[in-house]
């Protein structure tokens, strides 16, 4: 049934997105409105996708959280990128665009821009996409009652070496004879 779910999931999220990505094309990209306009629509296409597999996958049946770890480490630097991409790619010279342009220049990186600027409705779709990974689901809240307790608590450990050791009577009882025995087994010599 997992298998069904996450398919049917799949399936649906692949066709919003795909209404999302022809509804995207229906904006114009010859003014910085349209173009916003068709980022953002591609964004919402790539974070659909990502919940589809969140939302199929509802394996731990809990709610969906936010993964902090995971959008600082993975999430920023990501829109960081794209964002530099998508803002380098208005198609009009907008204060923010020169800028952009100018300090990719600076740090030399200006000719990569300009190859991948072919392709900024992916950067807008990943962007999207990346987001939605940064969502994951917990387990359903597990309310400990005393009887779990009990049996997840380890017995306290003991400590042997001191119960195992001889006491002084048992020392004091062991005959001459006995040690003398125990002395020549090691290859010692006898008492004198």
């Amino acid at each position: 049934m997992y298998g069904m779910t996450r398919a049917t999931t799949t399936l649906l999220a692949a066709a919003v997105a795909g209404f999302l990505i022809w509804l995207a094309s229906q904006f114009s990209n010859h003014h910085e409105g349209g173009y916003w306009a068709i980022m953002g629509v591609l964004a919402g296409a790539g974070l659909v996708m990502a919940l589809s597999q969140l939302l199929g996958g509802w394996t731990k049946w809990g709610m969906p959280r936010l993964s902090a770890s995971f959008f600082l480490f993975a999430f920023v630097p990501v829109a960081i990128v794209c964002l530099w991409v998508i803002v380098a790619g208005e198609p009009h010279n907008a204060w923010l665009h020169r800028h952009v342009l100018a300090w990719s220049s600076d740090i030399h990186v200006r000719g990569v821009l300009n190859d991948v600027m072919k392709y900024v409705p992916v950067f807008a779709f990943g962007t999207g996409l990346v987001f939605g990974f940064t969502f994951d689901t917990a387990g359903p809240v597990v309310r400990e009652t005393p009887a779990r307790r009990r049996a997840a608590t380890p017995p306290p450990a003991v400590d042997r070496t001191a119960a195992d050791e001889p006491t002084t009577a048992e020392r004091a009882a062991t005959r001459p004879a006995d040690r003398e025995y125990a002395g020549a087994r090691r290859g010692a010599p006898p008492p004198e």
